[in-house]
């Protein structure tokens, strides 16, 4: 690999470090909605209609699946952390890739 893209590697390296520090409300769960049926016999949520959607995120807690209720404000935000935890994701595989390239290249240690 000539050094013109090693250069290159290094500059897609630091710009996406770079973006690691844009990703400051990031939430590592997952994102569903819940609709339920209530304990009222004649509800139309018996028939078909259910209650809903309430918002969760499922996150890992003491080493145990957690849900927890978004209130329908708060909706966008937790939308938009849980975003930025998977392009943290991508981020990562992204410097992964970078670095064993720079590492087949013995270009590692001088980065």
């Amino acid at each position: 690999m000539s050094t013109p893209q090693i250069d290159q590697l290094l500059v897609q390296r630091t710009s996406l470090l770079e973006e690691l520090s844009t990703l400051s409300h990031l939430i590592h769960g997952s994102w569903f909605e819940r609709y339920a049926i209530c304990s009222r016999p004649n509800c139309a949520c018996h028939s078909g209609k259910r209650h809903g959607p309430r918002y969760c995120l499922v996150i890992h807690e003491e080493g145990r699946q957690r849900q927890k209720y978004v209130p329908n404000a708060q909706v966008p935000a937790a939308k938009d952390g849980v975003e930025q935890y998977h392009r943290l994701q991508e981020i990562v595989e992204e410097i992964t890739r970078i670095n064993l390239a720079l590492i087949k290249e013995k270009a590692y240690e001088e980065s």
